[in-house]
């Protein structure tokens, strides 16, 4: 059985720390191997929403599906815009050779003479600006003990399963169509005696902000999905679906939309299509049965988010935190009780837990002329989110490795806002817009309320907080080496070298916050990076008990999708919620139970008729036992009531917005803001008398303090109603 559990909580960390170390690697503007001449720019169609992208017709699609066999598929998307450069090809990480030739201009990835000296510029053919490669097939063994092996005419075992995987490019992303077939149909691409007639859509997840095609491998994605083939399933996904490369959610639909035609023209329509993912891979299929009604049936999120663009929001608050913990607060002993940062943070710290970052801290301090002192503790907003900001979030670092000159690095704004420029619009100094400010923002406000901080810790703490500063205005990551080693120090850590609180804009001891960029939330939800509530297909969320790991996939964004379904449909029936000891995987079992539930719906019935037994909230211990299930199992702070059996076995942690005051839902852009005396007055300071402190809290809030109970005020009106 493949495991559900992935070691996830550092993912980030992980892949930034890796693509930062090949970043200060010098790279010589000669080497031949890497990109130096950017493509023009190719105008391509962007959808222009009807009030929300889910009411607006998408355009005919006139390829001549299906894509020919030796052939490659089509290179300019149907509806998601402009095809973006720098573009890494990587065909050849993905074992199917170099990507063909395109153009003699110098645009795009060399392709070299093959078995030449690639050190050597005269030993390049041509260039490959757009990743292509010839549609082929291969084909792999699952063994009996579930072992993946390539097909290389050995025998074939009684209990070994034949699986032929399609590969080509829609879109310039690699694609894999995987199906169960007999040795009697190795050359046949159209064989399915052994197909359910039943058909998979694997999104995949990771943390990605484009510029790159991503490697695919058939082998990976039939060990994703060993069991479903040897049942019957046939399994498709998409570089595009994979959102380590990227998250541009309209882009993964035109890809997948694309993917199952070119599927269905071969093999027939399925009988239904689920789909399946986590993280990233979970959240896509929030997204595309909002956006997208059809394209897949039903949905098994794993380790999922509503959507990536609200997760950020307290993704990105985490720095900000980390560094007034670290370097700005007046009492940095206190923070060092990791317990006392759950109160602010929401999400789960741990005394005595070591993390990567730790040996920064000092050295950060001593060139603050502050004393040093080493982290006693570690945090799900440490290891969970160290280095987001920068990934995600600063235009002048992101993902930088070594597939681009230095001088083309600086050329191009590194951020998931700018991989998504076509959707968010750039700003007055040509840098793409973004979601994410934190105006009105009251940081701890649910821990003075519980008398977990002092007035005067919430006080500081607000105080010095600040923001990020505007996009222009962002520089590199401070990191040095040390001589004679390899080893990196992170001299600006938690990015306070681009808060307001160590900048300019740092005034009477106050850090400004970060103003809301209404137009760019705007754009967000008329295009469907957020995840509104609206579905109607069933939905099995399915994740591992991660928190106590400190990882980043923590359950209460399962009931944030919950209650934004609840918000729009009026009720939750078509979503079930079941978490696992995490070392227990319930994937066949949701599988098996969606299974049922989309062939009742075929039969007749609707959501609710059609939903069986099994598919009610439960959740599991380490061996595979129910522990409980049914409607009450997960109540909890999330809707106000009592902890169910789950939820007390399996506590839900929040976040810093949640424990600012906002509300479990997530996705307020920019609070509705009303004065320090409007709030005192309305009581959203509880029993705390804070009225001595109104004048000090007017000049950290000059706009006033959030109101949550007015909802977003970035929304655009009467968005909902018109969905």
């Amino acid at each position: 059985m493949i495991s559900l559990k992935r070691v996830a909580g550092s993912a980030i960390l992980i892949s930034f720390c890796v693509g930062l170390t090949a970043a200060f690697i010098s790279i010589e503007a000669t080497n031949p191997k890497i990109i130096s001449s950017l493509a023009p720019m190719q105008d391509s169609y962007l959808i222009h929403p009807n009030d929300h992208i889910a009411n607006t017709p998408r355009p005919i699609d006139n390829y001549p599906y299906p894509i020919k066999m030796d052939d490659i598929g089509p290179i300019t998307p149907l509806f998601s815009g402009s095809l973006q450069y720098p573009f890494i090809c990587m065909t050849e990480d993905s074992g199917f050779g170099q990507p063909i030739v395109d153009n003699q201009n110098g645009w795009g990835m060399p392709v070299f003479r093959e078995g030449s000296d690639r050190e050597k510029r005269g030993n390049i053919i041509g260039y490959s600006k757009d990743c292509s490669i010839q549609t082929g097939l291969q084909y792999h063994i699952i063994k009996e003990n579930n072992q993946i092996e390539l097909y290389t005419d050995q025998i074939i075992g009684e209990k070994d399963q034949l699986i032929r995987t399609e590969y080509g490019v829609i879109h310039r992303y690699i694609y894999l169509i995987s199906m169960p077939i007999t040795p009697s149909e190795i050359g046949s691409r159209l064989a399915k005696s052994q197909w359910n007639n039943k058909l998979i859509y694997q999104f995949t997840g990771g943390a990605g902000i484009g510029f790159r095609q991503g490697s695919m491998k058939p082998e990976k994605l039939i060990e994703r999905r060993v069991e479903q083939l040897k049942s019957g399933y046939a399994v498709v996904t998409s570089g595009a679906n994979r959102t380590s490369y990227t998250y541009n959610m309209l882009l993964s639909e035109d890809t997948a939309r694309r993917l199952k035609k070119h599927f269905i023209s071969l093999y027939q329509e399925p009988s239904y299509t689920v789909g399946v993912g986590g993280s990233g891979g979970g959240l896509a299929q929030y997204i595309m049965a909002q956006n997208a009604p059809g394209l897949i049936d039903g949905a098994i999120p794993l380790y999922s988010y509503p959507d990536m663009v609200s997760q950020t929001l307290y993704a990105l608050d985490c720095d900000l935190l980390n560094s007034y913990y670290s370097f700005n607060s007046n009492d940095q002993e206190y923070w060092q009780n990791w317990d006392n940062r759950v109160h602010v943070d929401g999400l789960n710290a741990k005394n005595a837990e070591p993390h990567k970052g730790a040996f920064f801290q000092p050295i950060n301090q001593i060139l603050k002329a502050q004393a040093p002192s080493y982290p006693k503790g570690n945090s799900e907003c440490i290891n969970g989110w160290f280095g987001l900001y920068a990934f995600i979030h600063n235009p002048r670092q992101g993902w930088l490795r070594n597939y681009v000159t230095n001088e083309l690095k600086q050329h191009v704004h590194w951020s998931h806002w700018q991989d998504l420029v076509n959707v968010y619009g750039k700003d007055e100094h040509g840098f793409a817009r973004d979601v994410w400010g934190n105006e009105g923002v009251q940081y701890g406000l649910q821990a003075l309320k519980n008398e977990q901080i002092t007035i005067e810790q919430f006080i500081d703490l607000n105080k010095k907080v600040g923001g990020w500063r505007e996009n222009h205005e962002f520089e590199k990551e401070k990191i040095t080496t040390i001589p004679f080693s390899n080893i990196k120090i992170w001299l600006s850590l938690w990015g306070n070298h681009n808060s307001t609180t160590n900048s300019a804009q740092s005034h009477n001891g106050i850090a400004p916050r970060k103003p809301t960029d209404k137009l760019a939330v705007e754009k967000a939800y008329r295009y469907g990076q957020v995840f509104l509530g609206k579905s109607d297909i069933p939905i099995l969320d399915v994740r591992h008990y991660l928190e106590d790991n400190l990882d980043m996939h923590h359950v209460s964004a399962s009931f944030s999708a919950r209650l934004r379904i609840k918000d729009f449909n009026g009720d939750y029936d078509n979503q079930v919620i079941w978490v696992a000891d995490e070392n227990y995987s319930p994937v066949v079992q949701a599988f098996e139970t969606m299974d049922t539930w989309l062939l009742n719906i075929k039969a007749g019935k609707n959501i609710t008729q059609a939903k069986p037994i099994a598919a009610t909230d439960k959740c599991f211990d380490a061996k595979g036992n129910t522990i409980a299930q049914g409607s009450t199992v997960w109540d909890g702070d999330w809707n106000q009531q009592p902890n169910g059996q789950c939820s007390s076995q399996f506590k839900i942690y929040s976040n810093s917005r949640i424990q600012a005051g906002g509300p479990w839902s997530g996705a307020v852009f920019e609070c509705a803001k009303v004065s320090v005396e409007s709030a005192i007055k309305s009581g959203i300071y509880g029993k705390v008398n804070i009225s001595q402190y109104k004048t000090e809290l007017d000049k950290i809030f000059p706009k006033g303090v959030c109101d949550y109970t007015k909802g977003d005020a970035a929304m655009p009106k009467n968005l909902l109603s018109k969905l």
